[in-house]
């Protein structure tokens, strides 16, 4: 359920954020008329996903796919880390030069570009979602999941709301780099479980049937799974801990 939560919570309050700036731009530079094209491509990236979602998990339940599955899903994860550790500061200048070069244009050229621009920008992020999530329900606890995932996208919602309604202000540098090391580690166990899923379809070019009992106690249900699961949440803790207090400690130094 953490993985889930946590997942959730990132992934949808990096979508609402987008949904925020974009309603925000369209207001402000008084093209309201545009806004339906942002409600629409909303409405559409949203019924994308859930089918992506629901097509992810009525798939067959196999050593191989779920191995590919988890090893998609691990690269996803370390390169949309990176991206966003690079381009979370300039977010917003970023979404308002995309949304300026598709509003520009007039008349029904202009409702389909911001309809296409949040489509594209809203669907990146609820597919990484599903992505995610399909690979993490391989690992056991579907129904866990689900819940984590309910609860996090109900956070990042009252997250949003709150910071729109009140001023509340979220720091998204340490947001972004605490939920980074989660998705790092989850990362490390998604590519550890697709190893360990390959090992048993006998297809690497080494002795299979060892290195599959031999990384079995590691698994989810494994001994030793629970403790990996345990540091996805004490690590990520640990770091929101440590660069708080630098961040305390740095004027008193200075």
């Amino acid at each position: 359920m953490l993985q889930s939560l946590v997942i959730a919570l990132r992934e949808g309050l990096e979508a609402f954020l987008i949904v925020g700036i974009t309603l925000a731009y369209l207001r402000q530079t008084g093209r309201a008329a545009l806004v339906s094209a942002a409600h629409w491509g909303i409405g559409v990236s949203a019924l994308t996903c859930f089918t992506a979602g629901w097509a992810l998990g009525q798939a067959e339940s196999q050593p191989f796919w779920e191995g590919s599955l988890a090893l998609v899903a691990a690269v996803l994860v370390i390169s949309m880390v990176i991206y966003m550790l690079k381009a979370a500061r300039f977010l917003k200048q970023r979404i308002h030069a995309r949304l300026e070069a598709s509003a520009a244009k007039t008349g029904t050229a202009a409702w389909v570009g911001v309809f296409a621009f949040v489509v594209l920008m809203i669907t990146r992020e609820g597919m990484e979602t599903a992505l995610m999530l399909s690979s993490l329900a391989t690992l056991g606890g579907a129904w866990d999941m689900i819940f984590g995932a309910t609860l996090g996208l109900a956070l990042a919602a009252l997250i949003a709301w709150a910071g729109a309604r009140f001023g509340t202000r979220l720091d998204l540098a340490k947001f972004f780099q605490t939920t980074s090391v989660f998705l790092l580690l989850f990362a490390v166990q998604l590519l550890f479980y697709a190893f360990h899923e390959f090992t048993e379809t006998g297809l690497l070019p080494i002795d299979n049937e060892y290195w599959h009992l031999a990384t079995e106690p590691y698994a989810p249900e494994g001994e030793y799974g629970s403790l990996i699961t345990s540091l996805l949440l004490i690590v990520p803790l640990a770091w929101y801990v440590a660069i708080s207090l630098r961040a305390r400690l740095r004027p008193a130094i200075a």
